[in-house]
This record gives structure tokens, sequence and C-alpha cells, in this order.
């Protein structure tokens, strides 16, 4: 059996909740072989994503690791049998990994919710304003190269325009929304495309006010991408060396309980629209 050069982060997240599986019965890669009869080896390669696995496999793995979590299973299975091959592999040894894996991510999307501070989210982004983002805060890269990123991120609002565009909804600190980003035509001109962005059905803008009392949520920027099941969420997160992937049960418990805190404090989406229509005024 030929093994994957490099994992997807889907085809890592199945790998990680059989693994899960297996050690929530108790039972080491060695057990699992045996009752599956195949070497340790094999399992531990389906369990780091180097090699897939079919339906009638995870079943049986299932089914002897004594999981009675039917939607679950259904869900690991869909996973095991996709062969999606979206149009960011076409990126691939082009582009950071993660961008591959979020694009990835959000096409398998049931919803998409995101907390921003200091940047419009990337799904409402301008093309001017990306650029001007990408070239500041990538100042060593050559003008392909930010084309190629800016390029990456237009391209992934393809989930907001097909048939069953992904819910989304967002809440974004009035910070925000005032840093001029590219200067004081491009901020005015990514306003107004937040603004024709909120009037969609699938698309919620939510805004956090400077003069918020007793807010105190400034870390809670993230990226929560709901799974085919709420156990397959995934949050993401900025890190010091890219963005990292949350999927933690209580971790996920976690983030969603401060997605709600965060969506209460902030204006409601008709309000958020008035609010950012004037900061677009001001410009």
């Amino acid at each position: 059996m030929v093994l994957r050069r490099e994992p997807t982060a889907r085809q890592m997240r199945l790998a990680v909740e059989l693994r899960r599986l297996r050690d929530a019965a108790g039972l080491s890669t060695r057990d699992a072989a045996a009752l599956l009869g195949v070497s340790s080896a094999q399992i531990s390669q389906i369990e780091t994503g180097l090699t897939g696995v079919s339906e009638k496999r995870l079943r049986h793995l299932a089914a002897n690791y004594a999981c009675a979590d039917g939607e679950l299973i259904d869900a690991l299975v869909d996973m095991a049998k996709d062969r999606t091959r979206g149009w960011w592999e076409e990126r691939r040894g082009q582009l950071p990994t993660p961008f591959l894996e979020l694009a990835e991510l959000e096409h398998h999307a049931r919803f998409r919710r995101d907390v921003e501070f200091l940047h419009v989210p990337g799904l409402l982004q301008t093309e001017d304003y990306a650029q001007a983002l990408f070239s500041y805060v990538n100042p060593e890269f050559p003008a392909s190269e930010v084309g190629r990123w800016v390029e990456h991120r237009m391209k992934r609002k393809v989930i907001f325009e097909r048939p069953d565009p992904v819910p989304y909804e967002t809440v974004i600190h009035e910070a925000a929304l005032r840093i001029r980003v590219g200067g004081r035509a491009t901020t005015r001109a990514q306003l107004t495309r937040v603004l024709e962005l909120s009037e969609a059905d699938h698309v919620t803008v939510r805004v956090i006010p400077f003069d918020l009392d007793d807010f105190g949520g400034a870390g809670s920027t993230m990226v929560y991408a709901g799974g085919a099941i709420p156990k397959l969420d995934t949050v993401v997160r900025d890190g010091p060396n890219g963005p990292v992937f949350i999927d933690a049960e209580a971790q996920l418990i976690r983030y969603q309980a401060l997605f709600r805190r965060v969506e209460a404090v902030s204006l409601e989406p008709e309000r958020a629209r008035d609010f950012i229509h004037r900061l677009a005024k001001e410009l």
C-alpha cells in the first residue's frame, strides 16, 4: 500500500478520531491489530493519516472499540469515503499548507463563525485590502508571492457563491473596522463590501463598539467551523508559527461558550450595519 506523503487536515482528523476511539476502549495498537487481523504498523499508519481506511474496516474497528455512537461512526465513514480533490489542491507546493487546510475545512463546514479584533475577517476582505495586508505583514515577499496569497483568499469566497452557501456569522470589533489597512479609500471600499455581504441571507455581521463597558474578550479571536456533527467541529486560532487547529471536545465546548458570550454583547445585525455605515461616511 502506498503511503501518503502529506495527509490533508481532513484525513488527519479522521485518523485522530479513530485513535481517540481506541484510547477510549483501553486498547493498544497491538490489541487493535489483533482484532482486525492486521499488523500494528498498519494500525499506526491509519492513526497517523498515512493510509486510508475502508468503510468495512472502519466499522469493524468501531465495533471492536465498543463505540455505540452511530452518528459519529457514520460521519467518520463519510470522511473515509470522501475523495474530494478541491480547487485548493492545485496550490499545493505553492502556498503554506495551513492555507490549504483552511480552505478544505471551509468547504466541508456546516457553518462558519468568526470573531475578529484587528482586521476584517478574511472571507469578507476586498482584493485591495488583502493585498495591502499581506504586503505589510510579509514585506520581504516578492509581488508574485503576495499575489498568490491574495488570489487564494479571494477564491475561498466560493463557499458563499455556491448553490448551498455556508452559513456565516462574524463578530467584528470596532478597532478592526477603523484600522486603515491600505489607506482611506481602501478602508472605505472594504466597509462598503462588508455592508453588501451583510445583506445576504447566509451572512450575519455583528459589531463590538469601543464604548462597550466591562468587555475583556479581546483574546477571543477565532474561527469556528461546524463539522458534520458537533463532535467534529474545529476551532482555528493564530499561533506563533501559523494557524493552530483545535478539536479536543472540552476545548470545543469552551470556544462555543466564548462565541456565545461575545455574540451576546455585540450589536445586533441591523444596528451593526448602521454602525458600519456611519464609519464609512466618516472616511
